[in-house]
């Protein structure tokens, strides 16, 4: 068995199938220029929802069953690998081999009913779960300490609800300097903002108003503005971040005339923003100037005109910074771009690793 240096030496792709019977990641080989070359598979010992919706807020449609950003998560060292388990309340961990393998290391309750949504912060992990009808959909985020080995320790009182017990979660998002969490808030139309605590619990939230309707997706730039998106109107914002938590909006609703903007990733200058627009079939790119002022300029399909239309969902772009991902939630299938300097997509490939498409798949990370 391989065992996982302090760096994965090897540049790689994850995906989840969400599958109801046995959650899996799946992994692709990533080369020098972008293309994707499938390698295995791994189970959770986690269940999945299959193509059943986390709750009733969207169609039951297969697509985007846990309505959410950031279902798999890589820590920022790229040493472990983290996944959520709707289906079975959990969360699961893995260890990254120098060849980009995947060695399970723990399985944990997730501290609530389906999470849905983890982010990685030094040695702290957070998860959002989504609660179900036995609760009345007691949302909550819930926060673990990431040992040296992988294995999670859930910490003691680090459980807190969002600005309602039953406001449903679509991220668990740290800021640059891991002093916030922001949790955007599906059926809300509200940005919850908690404060880290030393003991790493949190305080909060401060509850903000989004700028438009179903804020969904988010990431931070490195000057610590927020990027939001909005599936009500097919939209992304940008806000501020004040000590105190408070958000303030520096363009808002920003329209990029698809439908269903839900998740967004920035190229590595942070000079665009890329959204997916889900029902659209396509991705849309976004100028950020230096302020954080957000101007659209076009879109591209996710999958090739005469091929079958890929609905992409998951991104995430490369550290490299030349290549975007995302994963087609209809297909099981990834989308490969390279990223052109004036911030324009250029399709590549759309990398299968099954034969048959299938739905309910969700989660992309890339390393």
């Amino acid at each position: 068995m391989e065992i996982a240096n302090k760096y994965s030496r090897t540049s790689m792709v994850y995906i989840m199938t969400n599958m109801e019977g046995m959650n899996e990641v799946i992994a692709f080989y990533r080369d020098m220029n972008g293309i994707l070359t499938f390698t295995g598979y791994y189970p959770t010992y986690g269940k999945g929802t299959g193509t059943k919706k986390v709750s009733s807020a969207t169609a039951n449609d297969g697509i985007d069953p846990l309505i959410s950003q950031s279902s798999l998560s890589l820590s920022r060292d790229g040493r472990f690998l983290f996944a959520v388990n709707a289906g079975s309340n959990s969360i699961s961990s893995f260890s990254i081999t120098d060849s980009g393998r995947l060695v399970l290391v723990d399985v944990k309750p997730s501290g609530g009913a389906q999470p849905n949504s983890l982010e990685v912060f030094g040695d702290l992990l957070y998860v959002s779960n989504v609660g179900n009808a036995t609760d009345n959909f007691a949302s909550n985020i819930t926060g673990f300490r990431i040992e040296n080995n992988g294995h999670l320790t859930r910490i003691p009182g680090a459980t807190h609800s969002l600005s309602t017990i039953t406001a449903q979660p679509a991220q668990v998002l740290f800021t640059p300097d891991g002093s916030k969490i922001v949790v955007p808030e599906f059926t809300t139309d509200r940005i919850s903002v908690f404060h880290v605590n030393k003991n790493h619990t949190v305080t909060g939230p401060i509850i903000n108003d989004s700028s438009g309707i179903r804020p969904f997706g988010s990431c931070f730039l490195s000057s610590g503005i927020l990027l939001v998106t909005e599936v009500g109107s097919s939209a992304l914002s940008s806000y501020s971040v004040s000590a105190n938590g408070q958000l303030h909006v520096i363009s808002g609703s920003v329209r990029n005339g698809q439908k269903t903007a839900c998740w967004v990733a920035t190229a590595r200058n942070e000079r665009f923003a890329f959204t997916t627009n889900t029902l659209s079939g396509t991705i849309s790119t976004y100028r950020i100037d230096g302020s954080g002022t957000l101007t659209a300029l076009g879109h591209i399909a996710s999958t090739p005109e005469g091929t079958p239309t890929g609905l992409p969902i998951d991104a995430g772009v490369s550290k490299d910074g030349r290549n975007f991902y995302t994963l087609n939630g209809n297909q099981g299938t990834v989308s490969v771009f390279h990223i052109r300097d004036d911030g324009r997509l250029v399709r590549l490939q759309v990398a299968a690793w099954t034969s048959s498409p299938y739905f309910g798949s969700q989660g992309l990370a890339v390393f």
